[in-house]
C-alpha cells in the first residue's frame, strides 16, 4: 500500500511497530510536519537521520526505511518545544519526495514485502530461542528494569516480541536501523538472536574486566601499605629515600657550572621529582633525566695547548709525510692564538682506507692537549642517534653528541666523526640532515638535543670527520666542512712508515725486542711491492704482524734465539708473493692498453682489451661497466670512424667487422670519465694491427672531435702505475699544474707526457 504523508526526521530516537514512544521536537520544519499531520488523520512518517548532528538535513541525509506512526497526543512545552506521543504502526519505505519545504511531504509504501513462510513448529522454536537468549541477557545486566523484562517475557507473538526487544535494549543506532529495515520476520528473528548473543558475550567480558579492576585496586592498596611500611623500615635503617636523593641532586646542582636557563630547568625537574614521592614509572624517567643533565659539562673547558712548535713536533713524531694536513692544523692553532677566538674548525679528512685518517685525529688531539672522543657513524640511519629521543618516550636517551661530551667531561674536546660518508637515512629520519646543525659554526652554538630540551653549546668542539668517498655525502653537509685530502702513499712513504712505526708497533704487540728480531730493509720493501697492493698501509701492517707472529712462535719453541727478517725469510713465512706476476705482463701487444682509474680505496690499473673479427658492424662492451664508460667507448668508435681516411681504414670496414671491448675482472663494477683515450687507442690498435708499448699507461677523457679532457685522482693513478712497473704515462695537458704540486718521489721513475689531442696520444702509443 502507498500513502502520501508529512515526514519528521528523528535524531537517534527509534520507534518500531507495536510500540509507543514520546519525543520532543523544536525545529520549525518538524513542528510544521506535526501540525500538518494533526490537521488530517494524525498519520506521520517517522524516519531517522544518518548523522544525528546535522541540524537541517536534506533528503540524502535520511534513511530509506522508517516507521508509519499515529500521533496520539501533543503537549506544548515552554521555549517553543512540543512533546509528541506516537504509536508505531508499520514499517514503511520512502518511495518519492513531493516537498522539502516548509516540511517534508513524501510518498511511502508499507506491507508490500511478502514474508518467507515458516516450517511447522519453526516459529515456536524461534520464539523460545529468543526468549532464552533474552533471559540470559537480563540476568547479566542488572540495570534492566525487571518490570520490562517480565513484560517482554510474557509476549506470545514473535513479531511483537522482536519489536519490543529492539525498542528497550541498548543496541547501537546501526543495529536498530538494520532491524527496522528487515521486512522479513524470519530474517529479523535471526538478526535479533545474533545481536543478543553478542551482547551476552560483551556483558561477560565487561564483568571480567570489572573483576580484574577490583582486584588491581585491592592490590594497589596492599602495595601502598607495604611501601609505607618499607619507608618506615628504611628510615629506621638509615637508608636513602626520595628526600635524600632530591637533596643530593640539589647539592650537585649548586656546584654545577652552567647557564641560568639550564640551572633553572634542572631545579624545576628536581622539585617535580621530590613532589612525586618516588612512586610510579615517571619518577624513574625523571631520575635518569636529572642525572644526565648534571653529568653534562655545560661550561667546563680544558686548557688547550697554544705551543705551535710542540704541536709540530708531535705531528712529525706520530706521522710521516702528510704535509698538507699538518700545515692546516698548525694554521688553525696560529689563527686561534692570534685572534683569541675559540671558534673551532670543522675539518674532513678524505682519502682511501688505511691512510691514517683516524690516527691523525688522535695526534691532533695530543698536539692541542684536547680530550679525544670518537663517534662511529658507519651504518647510522636513525636521526635520534644524533639528536636524541624525547624524554617522554619509553627508553629515551640523549644523542651520541651528548654522550660523547659526557665521556670527555669538557665542552671543548676533539670529536672525531668517523666514516661520515657511510651515515644513511631511512623511515626514522636522515642522519646527514641532523648533522647539518652540528657541523655549522653559525648554528652549533645553540644545538638542540631532543632529550635535553635546552640548547647545548658546541662551538668550542673541534670536529674532525673522516670519509672514503665524498660523492655519498649530501652537498649541504659537505659545504659545511673543510676538505683535506689524505691521498695514497708512495712506496717510499710506505717504507718509512713501516720502518718508523709499523715494525715497532707489531714487535711490541707480539712481545718481541730488537735482541730477538731484526728487520732488513729489502724485506720491508718486498712486503710493500709483492705482498700488498693498497693505497694505505693497513694490509702492510697485517703482513708485518703476520711475520712477527711466526717469528715469535719460532723463538718461543726455541728453534731460533734470534730471527733476522730477510727477503728469503719473508717468502718462507708468507709463501709466494701474490703480485709479482703482474710485471711480466708489460709486453708490447696489439689491442691491449693499460688504463688508470681512481677508486675509493686508491688508484688502480685497468687492462683494456679489444678484439676485431669479421661480422656485421656490431660493437660489444663487456666487463661490468657503468653508463659513463659505455659512452666513452661509443665516443672512441665515433672518433675513429671520423678519422678513417687519415688512418687508411676502408669505408665499409665497420660494416663488415665486429668490435669487442673488454675490461677483465667482470665481477667488479667499473665506471668513470677517464678511460676515453685508453679505449680509443686500444680499438685503433686492434683495427690497424699495430702494437702498443707494454710499459705505457694513460688516463684522460676523449671527445668525438679528438680532444683530451682533464681528469681527477691523478696522484693515486700515478702511484698505481708505479706499483705495476710502468715507466711511461700519458696525462691530459690540463692536469700539468696538478703534477707540479706532487712530491718528486711520486713522479720519480715515470716519464710523464702531456697530451692535448688524440693525434699526440696515438703518436706516443704505437710501437714504431
Amino acid at each position: 500500500m502507498k500513502k502520501i504523508l508529512p515526514m519528521l526526521a528523528l535524531r537517534g530516537k527509534y520507534i518500531f511497530p507495536n510500540t509507543v514512544i514520546h519525543f520532543d521536537v523544536s525545529r520549525s520544519k518538524s513542528i510544521r510536519a506535526i501540525e500538518a499531520a494533526m490537521q488530517n488523520d494524525q498519520m506521520i512518517f517517522l524516519n531517522n537521520q544518518v548523522d544525528p548532528t546535522i541540524e537541517d538535513p536534506g533528503i540524502v541525509d535520511l534513511y530509506g526505511v522508517g516507521t508509519l506512526a499515529k500521533i496520539r497526543q501533543v503537549v506544548k512545552l515552554p521555549q517553543n518545544v512540543m512533546r509528541i506521543f506516537a504509536e508505531g504502526l508499520f514499517r514503511a519505505e520512502l518511495t518519492e519526495v513531493y516537498e522539502e519545504e516548509p516540511f517534508f511531504r513524501v510518498e511511502i509504501a508499507y506491507n508490500h514485502v511478502e514474508q518467507q513462510p515458516f516450517e511447522p513448529y519453526e516459529k515456536e522454536a524461534m520464539m523460545r530461542t529468543v526468549k532464552e537468549s533474552f533471559e540470559k541477557y537480563s540476568n547479566s545486566w542488572s540495570q534492566l528494569d525487571q518490570n520490562i523484562a517480565s513484560y517482554i517475557s510474557m509476549q506470545l507473538d514473535l513479531d511483537f516480541l522482536l519489536d519490543q526487544l529492539a525498542t528497550h535494549l541498548p543496541f547501537s543506532m546501526e543495529d536498530k536501523q538494520r532491524l527496522l529495515e528487515e521486512m522479513d520476520l524470519k530474517r529479523r528473528c535471526e538478526s535479533m538472536m545474533i545481536l543478543l548473543e553478542e551482547e551476552i558475550e560483551l556483558m561477560k567480558l565487561r564483568n571480567d574486566i570489572q573483576q580484574k579492576v577490583r582486584s588491581n585496586v585491592d592490590k594497589n592498596q596492599r602495595e601502598y601499605m607495604l611501601r609505607e611500611q618499607m619507608k618506615v623500615i628504611r628510615e629506621e635503617l638509615g637508608e636513602t629515600n626520595i628526600e635524600d636523593e632530591a637533596q643530593e641532586f640539589l647539592d650537585q646542582w649548586k656546584g654545577l657550572n652552567a647557564s641560568k636557563e639550564v640551572k633553572e630547568k634542572i631545579r624545576k625537574e628536581i622539585a617535580r621529582f621530590q613532589a612525586m614521592g618516588g612512586n610510579g614509572p615517571e619518577s624513574s624517567v625523571l631520575r635518569t633525566y636529572i642525572e644526565t643533565m648534571l653529568e653534562i659539562p655545560w661550561e667546563e673547558l680544558s686548557k688547550d695547548s697554544m705551543d705551535i712548535d710542540r704541536a709540530s713536533e708531535i705531528l712529525d713524531e706520530d706521522h710521516y709525510g702528510l704535509e698538507k694536513v699538518k700545515e692546516r692544523v698548525l694554521e688553525y692553532l696560529a689563527a686561534r692564538a692570534m685572534s683569541g677566538r675559540k671558534d673551532a674548525a670543522i675539518l674532513c679528512l678524505f682519502g682511501p682506507p688505511g691512510t691514517g685518517k683516524t690516527s691523525i685525529a688522535k695526534s691532533i688531539a695530543r698536539a692541542t692537549d684536547k680530550k679525544y672522543v670518537r663517534l662511529s657513524l658507519g651504518g647510522v640511519r636513525d636521526e635520534s642517534e644524533i639528536r636524541g629521543h624525547r624524554k617522554t618516550y619509553v627508553g629515551a636517551m640523549p644523542g651520541r653528541i651528548v654522550d660523547a661530551l659526557k665521556k670527555a667531561k669538557v665542552r671543548n674536546p676533539l670529536m672525531l666523526l668517523d666514516e661520515i660518508d657511510k651515515a644513511g637515512k631511512d623511515q626514522r629520519g636522515d642522519t646527514a640532515s641532523a648533522l647539518l646543525e652540528v657541523l655549522d659554526p653559525e648554528q652549533n652554538e645553540h644545538f638542540q638535543d631532543h632529550y635535553l630540551e635546552v640548547p647545548l653549546n658546541l662551538s668550542d668542539v673541534l670536529f674532525i670527520a673522516t670519509a672514503n668517498d665524498l660523492s655519498t655525502i649530501p652537498r649541504p653537509l659537505l659545504d659545511r666542512m673543510e676538505i683535506i685530502e689524505v691521498s695514497s702513499y708512495s712506496e717510499n712513504e710506505k717504507f718509512h712508515i713501516a720502518q718508523q712505526y709499523l715494525v715497532k708497533k707489531q714487535m711490541e704487540a707480539n712481545g718481541l725486542t730488537e735482541k730477538e728480531i731484526q728487520w732488513k730493509e729489502d724485506a720491508v720493501r718486498l712486503l710493500i711491492t709483492a705482498y700488498t697492493r693498497e693505497a694505505g698501509v693497513r694490509n702492510l701492517e697485517r703482513r708485518i704482524g703476520q711475520v712477527c707472529r711466526k717469528a715469535a712462535k719460532d723463538i718461543y719453541q726455541k728453534k731460533h734465539r734470534k730471527v733476522t727478517i730477510t727477503k728469503r725469510a719473508v717468502k718462507n713465512y708468507l709463501g709466494n708473493a701474490p703480485y709479482e706476476w703482474e710485471k711480466d705482463s708489460l709486453k708490447d701487444q696489439i689491442g691491449v692498453v693499460h688504463g688508470l682509474a681512481w677508486t675509493s680505496v686508491g688508484g688502480t690499473t685497468l687492462k683494456i682489451e679489444v678484439n676485431v673479427m669479421p661480422g656485421k658492424g656490431r660493437v660489444q662492451v663487456t666487463g661490468s661497466l657503468g653508463d659513463v664508460m659505455k659512452e666513452s667507448s661509443q665516443a672512441a668508435i665515433s672518433y675513429i670512424r671520423s678519422q678513417s681516411r687519415k688512418y687508411k681504414i676502408k669505408s665499409d670496414y665497420f660494416d663488415k667487422h665486429d668490435i669487442h671491448i673488454h675490461i677483465p675482472e667482470g665481477a667488479v663494477p667499473k665506471d668513470g670519465p677517464s678511460a676515453g683515450i685508453t679505449m680509443t687507442v686500444a680499438v685503433l690498435s686492434a683495427i690497424l694491427r699495430k702494437k702498443i708499448y707494454g710499459n705505457l699507461a694513460m688516463t684522460g677523457e676523449v671527445t668525438i672531435r679528438g680532444d683530451v679532457l682533464p681528469i681527477g685522482g691523478l696522484k693515486e693513478k700515478l702511484l698505481a702505475a708505479k706499483r705495476l712497473g710502468i715507466q711511461k704515462v700519458l696525462v691530459p695537458k690540463s692536469n700539468e699544474r696538478d703534477v707540479k704540486e706532487f712530491h718528486e718521489e711520486i713522479t720519480e721513475g715515470l716519464e710523464i707526457i702531456y697530451v692535448r689531442t688524440m693525434n699526440q696520444v696515438v703518436k706516443e702509443s704505437f710501437v714504431e
